[in-house]
């Protein structure tokens, strides 16, 4: 590490501890419209989560706090302090990178959200494969109707992408999303809630987790059941049949790893919904995407995106 770099991470370090965002407050009050969305955008059918004494589910801890399309008014000057020092070394790219949560209690309908939110940590410089750069986590504290309610921890890559000019001077980093001059596509975050998946695609298999107790099937891969709660699971074969429920078409920003032809042309993300019931996120491949419709029937198969990944995709036809 260069002088330059210790210099700038000991000037970074000193913003841990200050305020990200102070007495913020939730746009809406927690709202059974917003309740149902998630759900059913998750393919959470939990009762606990409708009718008389419904709770929100915890994972939308977060929702209540979003800053929406007009944007966050309680940002604190600091946190625009922190990413100003970062962009202005040329750690220009963010991406997300995992959140943790903690529930103190449950959210329900026509709760008032407050929430305060920290600058808790500040890495030393790290070298991923997407480049050399900066975790940054920040703390939020949420309440309802005045009470502590949960926590959300969130953690982003501030970075200089891998091979690019940014960053500082003389800094070596990793390779980068590029082989043998095509681009790459981003590398999937595998961890030990989701390696039996990710092993079954290495294996050709789509698998999706089932409940022992109840026998829900459940996608994405969870650590529990969203049904009963039960944590032991097991897993069954997805036959590779199943329909566009919605999808979008992706024009902007121009990415070429997801173009066949490399030339970042458009292309289509849908959400499957496999035979078996459940749904993902995944690529409509073997028509123009601007043939692909809600409803049309695909089949999966498996697309080497280069010589470390491999990725479940779905095949279309126009017939």
């Amino acid at each position: 590490m260069t002088d330059t770099a210790d210099q700038l991470y000991g000037r970074l370090k000193a913003y841990e501890g200050r305020a990200s965002a102070t007495a913020g407050v939730g746009k809406d009050l927690v709202n059974e419209p917003m309740i149902r969305h998630w759900c059913e955008a998750m393919g959470d059918g939990n009762p606990a989560y409708v009718g008389p004494g419904a709770i929100a589910p915890p994972t939308m801890l977060q929702a209540w706090t979003m800053g929406g399309l007009s944007g966050h008014t309680d940002r604190s000057g600091a946190y625009d302090e922190l990413f100003g020092l970062l962009d202005g070394a040329g750690y220009t790219s963010v991406v997300a990178t995992d959140c943790e949560q903690e529930y103190l209690r449950p959210l329900r309908p026509g709760d008032r959200i407050t929430f305060d939110a920290v600058i808790e940590a500040v890495s030393e410089r790290k070298t991923t494969k997407l480049g050399t750069g900066y975790f940054i986590t920040t703390r939020m504290d949420v309440r309802a109707a005045g009470e502590p309610a949960g926590t959300h921890r969130f953690r982003i890559l501030k970075y200089a992408p891998a091979g690019g000019k940014g960053g500082q001077r003389g800094v070596g980093v990793g390779r980068g999303l590029r082989q043998g001059g095509r681009s790459l596509r981003p590398r999937p975050v595998i961890n030990r809630d989701n390696a039996g998946f990710w092993q079954g695609v290495a294996e050709h298999r789509l698998l999706i987790q089932r409940c022992r107790e109840c026998e829900t099937l459940r996608f994405p891969w969870l650590p529990g059941c969203n049904a009963c709660g039960c944590q032991e699971w097991d897993t069954v074969e997805a036959s590779g049949e199943g329909t566009v429920f919605s999808h979008v078409v992706m024009h902007h920003p121009p990415f070429p790893a997801f173009s066949a032809s490399d030339e970042a042309g458009p292309y289509a993300v849908a959400l499957i919904e496999l035979a078996e019931g459940v749904r993902m996120v995944s690529n409509v491949v073997g028509v123009p995407c601007d043939k692909v419709r809600t409803g049309m029937s695909v089949k999966l198969e498996f697309l080497r995106t280069d010589h470390e990944l491999e990725l479940p995709v779905f095949r279309g036809s126009e017939g």
